[in-house]
């Protein structure tokens, strides 16, 4: 017998092959590029002169020949020495996003939406019930039947009626149709601090993860500054801050517009912004005050909370920001809406928005 065999720990010592240790760094830096594939590599080679990221062995023409090889990059045209990113590599992007925020959670099956609700439904439950008229055949629990039976009128004379029949219950499951509203006004990038690269990683894991675990349920991305307009899940990576105001009241006409064509009654909308509604459309003009808080600009905000209140469909906001006067705004709005509201780090961000919407899951909305 050999026995156990020994060898030398390396503290930080990397198992991974030099390759998938780039990629890890090569698709964080994306995130922060927004998808610019040529600015990315070019971090990468000053990280590289800095910190010695390659070797001999392994440098970073290596890893670029690697990245166009397994489908990572693309050049945009033969011989011009740029390259955009493949399908593949967003999908990559959101998986990372997914480990990185929600990355304790554990996965199931399709996981559509529990209710409080039980009767005609989808999953059995350990309850049994007395048969009713109208209960389909298919859900009599036929042990427990044949065991009342039993019970009811013994064994030598054998009979059964309707009053030893049991039905099981079923746990009713639902649909949720969501709408994510991302601020990419010009403040999520002012006084230092990068305030777009973490909403859009936590819009891809919230993306990834209902594809993943909730296919059935709909997501839809609107992104507002100045107006709003809808993006596909694969255009997040590339989303960029723009010079704009904020025109909330935009961004949640578009949300309730899309809402509206969604068949399930389970409806929400999840806003993440850091800062107070700056601007409305009149007609062909813009109204703005950049100051904030101005009444003619806030009242149409407020109006389209209470509205989405009478349709049924919550707003949760998740606030970048702790101003005192910013902080009031939003419990006003959060308040005339019914919804829920959170004051959230960079830090914190994803465990709010998942926690948020885990909750929304497990109940249904009336």
């Amino acid at each position: 017998m050999i026995g156990y065999r020994f060898s030398q720990f390396v503290p930080g010592a990397d198992d991974q092959a030099p390759f998938e240790r780039l990629l890890k760094v090569f698709l964080e830096l994306l995130n922060y590029t927004s998808g610019d594939v040529g600015e990315a590599l070019n971090w990468m080679n000053q990280l590289d002169r800095q910190y010695g990221l390659t070797d001999d062995e392994y440098g970073m023409g290596d890893f670029i020949e690697d990245l166009k090889r397994n489908g990572y990059i693309q050049e945009d045209e033969p011989g011009s020495g740029s390259f955009g990113l493949t399908g593949k590599t967003e999908q990559s992007i959101r998986q990372r996003a997914l480990e990185e925020i929600f990355g304790k959670l554990k996965r199931g099956g399709r996981g559509n939406h529990r209710t409080a609700h039980t009767g005609s439904g989808d999953e059995p439950l350990t309850e049994l019930k007395q048969f009713e008229f109208g209960d389909p055949v298919e859900s009599i629990a036929m042990t427990e039947s044949f065991r009342n039976a039993q019970i009811n009128h013994g064994i030598d004379e054998f009979m059964m009626t309707e009053d030893d029949l049991a039905v099981r219950e079923k746990e009713h499951k639902t649909t949720v149709a969501t709408v994510l509203m991302i601020d990419i006004s010009h403040s999520m990038i002012l006084y230092g601090e990068d305030r777009i690269t973490p909403a859009k990683k936590v819009a891809m894991a919230l993306s990834e993860l209902i594809m993943r675990k909730y296919p059935k349920d709909t997501l839809d991305i609107i992104v507002f500054g100045n107006d709003a307009w809808q993006i596909q899940v694969k255009d997040l990576p590339y989303l960029q801050v723009g010079p704009y105001h904020t025109n909330t009241v935009a961004g949640l006409e578009l949300a309730m517009d899309l809402l509206r064509r969604r068949k399930t009654s389970n409806k929400q909308i999840f806003m993440i912004t850091d800062g107070k509604p700056t601007c409305i459309r009149e007609g062909a003009r813009y109204y703005k005050n950049s100051f904030g808080l101005d009444r003619k600009i806030l009242n149409k905000t407020l109006n389209l909370a209470a509205q989405c209140r009478r349709l049924k469909i919550p707003i949760t906001t998740f606030m970048i920001a702790r101003d005192n006067w910013l902080v009031e705004f939003v419990r006003e709005f959060t308040e005339v809406n019914q919804g829920r509201a959170f004051f959230s780090s960079l830090e914190g961000l994803g465990e709010f928005v998942f926690e948020d919407f885990e909750r929304n899951r497990r109940k249904r909305v009336r």
